[in-house]
């Protein structure tokens, strides 16, 4: 039997992969208020007989037919029942390692604190304007596990990996890695900046000299990671001529190999803003053209994608303001990069849940750009004390995203702009930060 553990989302879709294959399986949770009945609503009453259901503590007894466990990626390692499934030496997976069992075809897999979901979203689209067969799946919202049993011989799949699903992975290989950069992030979860490292760095370590790992050149962790690489390594830049890779030029992206230099494209034409993003973009035109894809189909795509919903999203402009939707800037480099796109004077919404985070480097970010912050959740008074300590004394704190819009629409003139880049999680006041960047959204269309 298949241990499966946690029973949200992924866990469910990895129940039903195993089952769709023969496997009979043992659903685990330590919340022992769910109703058995209702989990086993959520699976075909054809594979029933094949579903063990154990709530609240797992014991030695109940593992001694199980073979290995796929945990969720929001457990924690360091909880009492991963400790049991250790000490009896039952192997654990992530989700995404069950995916790859399953799965044919070839396999690109992205990580990095940020802009994974942007470049991922863009890899995938340049995939499926060019082959006959793509999936793009993983953090972004699908789980691998649900499209495996789908993939070919001649399919693509594009997956986003977070640290959090990396951490389990055994014989996980793809064909493509990219790590497109490591700053401070889960740092409750991996304790130190060393272990986080280490996670981000693993999507890389089954690869061989016939794969190709694209790194951020510009980031110091990543450019010396790239001496042990057994992969082909493709660097990109934002602020260096390399001589081979691709970077930024002023506002072209360029390619340079064997001491010839090609224009690729014009940042200007993109869809997208900020520096951030063209760096994303660097990253999918070297995983696309590694994987084969013609560079004027490549560039054609790029020039046709827009803004993910939540990273840097316009959403509406009212009075001459403009409101920008990055509630996906769930850690303090993220709303960086977001600061740093927006082109004229900007109000931050921003607090949430504490991860552990510091904001020195966000609130110097800020320059003479930002005028007013305005803070909610967990983290707003140790935001507000650091802001205070930079000198930085502009600030509201609210309870409410309808709250905090207001004073925005109420305090901001025309030309400028409003921008929700939390820098940190979304917990405590909303389930993700899709419900709350659909919120900020909401209130932000309600305005007149």
């Amino acid at each position: 039997m298949i241990g499966i553990a946690g029973l949200g989302k992924s866990g469910i879709s990895a129940a039903n992969l195993l089952l769709k294959n023969n496997n009979e399986i043992i659903l685990f949770d330590s919340n022992k208020e769910l109703d058995k009945d209702e989990l086993l609503k959520k699976f075909d009453k054809r594979y029933h007989d094949k579903i063990k259901i154990i709530l609240g503590d797992l014991k030695a007894s109940d593992l001694k037919d199980m073979s290995y466990c796929v945990i969720s990626p929001g457990i924690d390692l360091e909880v009492d029942f991963v400790q049991t499934l250790k000490k009896n030496s039952i192997p654990i997976w992530s989700e995404v390692e069950l995916g790859y069992k399953y799965s044919k075809g070839g396999l690109i897999a992205i990580t990095g604190t940020n802009g994974k979901t942007t470049t991922t979203s863009l890899v995938g689209e340049i995939m499926s304007d060019f082959f006959e067969k793509s999936f793009t799946v993983g953090n972004i919202g699908i789980p691998y596990t649900d499209i495996a049993d789908k993939t070919d011989e001649n399919s693509v799949t594009v997956l986003e990996t977070s640290s959090f699903q990396l951490e389990t992975i055994i014989d996980f290989k793809p064909k493509i890695s990219a790590i497109l950069n490591i700053t401070p992030d889960h740092l409750n979860r991996h304790h130190t900046m060393e272990n986080y490292i280490k996670v981000k760095e693993d999507i890389s370590k089954n690869q061989d000299e016939n794969d190709f790992c694209i790194l951020n050149y510009e980031d110091v962790i990543l450019r010396e990671f790239a001496k042990n690489v057994k992969a082909k390594v493709v660097f990109f830049s934002s602020k260096t001529k390399l001589d081979k890779g691709f970077y930024l030029d002023n506002d072209i992206i360029v390619k340079t190999e064997n001491g010839k230099v090609s224009e690729i494209l014009d940042t200007k034409k993109l869809n997208i803003l900020g520096r951030h993003n063209y760096e994303n973009v660097m990253a999918a035109i070297a995983i696309a053209e590694s994987y084969g894809v013609p560079m004027e189909n490549i560039v054609k795509s790029c020039y046709d994608f827009h803004a993910v919903e939540h990273r840097i999203e316009f959403v509406k402009e009212v009075n001459g303001v403009k409101y920008y939707n990055d509630s996906k800037g769930t850690n303090p480099d993220a709303a960086i990069q977001a600061v740093l796109a927006m082109p004229s004077f900007t109000y931050i919404i921003a607090g949430g849940y504490d991860k552990g985070s510091e904001y020195d480097e966000w609130i110097d970010s800020f320059g003479g750009k930002v005028k007013k912050l305005i803070l909610m959740g967990a983290t707003a008074k140790n935001i507000a004390d650091c802001a205070n300590r930079h000198g930085f004394k502009d600030i509201d704190m609210v309870n409410s995203m309808e709250e905090a819009v207001n004073i925005c629409a109420r305090e901001a003139k025309s030309g400028e702009y409003v921008l929700l880049s939390p820098a940190c999680a979304s917990w405590g006041m909303f389930k993700n930060y899709e419900e709350r960047g659909r919120i900020f959204k909401d209130c932000v269309k309600e305005l007149r």
